[in-house]
């Protein structure tokens, strides 16, 4: 892992170092973490972590955290490891697949469970530099949605939160997943690029066992007139403010 870069996320709050090419880290990791609503000591469990960037932006907002990341490529976990000691991170990072039963064996209970599933557009093939990193999620829409939702679902206690962020195309399959495995009370929460244009990403979060009707949250403009952001997404994705999604 010689071809890394060394990032900045949180303005600075964290350190990330991750591989130069492939899914790299980004926005959406810093945007699923801002949406999370743990309370500090509580135990969160991440799937497809990569190199780390969303844990450790949860961490940077929530102190005292337990946390358990679930990482498929051997390298980037090793790599997640390194960046939670660099960023005085306790995070336990295990190796394995979301579609083996003997993964979530032993793993405990959990408050919160999320992920940032890999995904390329759909009629387009991946580059050959991405593909290793791809799983059948992307490719199977909502049926590896379910894989994803499940995994995540299991451990969970009884009213704890399962949060996806996802591209928008991808909405049937997140909440067909969300509701196979038991999680309900969705909210959508959606993140236009600028005013009046229609969301790229979505903010999907459901809670285990809950009966309640699906909801819109307000949702969070990203971009203002100009360049830069708007000061709603600079207190999140600068400041390490929460989502307003409640």
């Amino acid at each position: 892992m010689s071809e890394c870069t060394e990032d900045r996320l949180l303005g600075g709050r964290v350190l990330l170092r991750q591989p130069r090419q492939g899914l790299r880290a980004g926005l959406d990791a810093v945007l699923l973490a801002a949406g999370i609503p743990a309370r500090p000591g509580d135990r969160v469990l991440e799937a497809g972590c990569g190199s780390g960037a969303a844990f450790l932006c949860l961490a940077a907002r929530v102190p005292g955290l337990r946390i358990v990341a679930e990482e498929r490529d051997p390298v980037l976990a090793a790599l997640a490891r390194a960046n939670a000691a660099a960023n005085g991170v306790a995070a336990r990072v295990i190796e394995g697949d979301i579609r083996d039963p003997a993964l979530a064996h032993d793993l405990g209970s959990f408050d919160h469970a999320f992920a940032n599933p890999p995904f390329w557009p759909s009629g387009t093939a991946p580059p050959e530099v991405l593909r290793h990193a791809m799983t059948h999620a992307t490719a199977a829409g909502a049926a590896g949605l379910r894989d994803w939702a499940s995994f995540l679902a299991a451990p969970l206690v009884r009213r704890g939160s399962l949060s996806l962020i996802l591209p928008a195309a991808l909405l049937d399959a997140g909440m067909a997943g969300l509701a196979a495995a038991g999680c309900a009370g969705t909210r959508l929460v959606p993140f236009w690029p600028r005013a009046g244009i229609a969301a790229k990403r979505l903010l999907l979060q459901a809670r285990r066992g809950s009966r309640g009707p699906a909801q819109v949250a307000p949702g969070l403009v990203l971009h203002a007139a100009g360049e830069g952001f708007t000061p709603a997404a600079e207190a999140v994705l600068r400041d390490a403010a929460g989502l307003a999604i409640s």
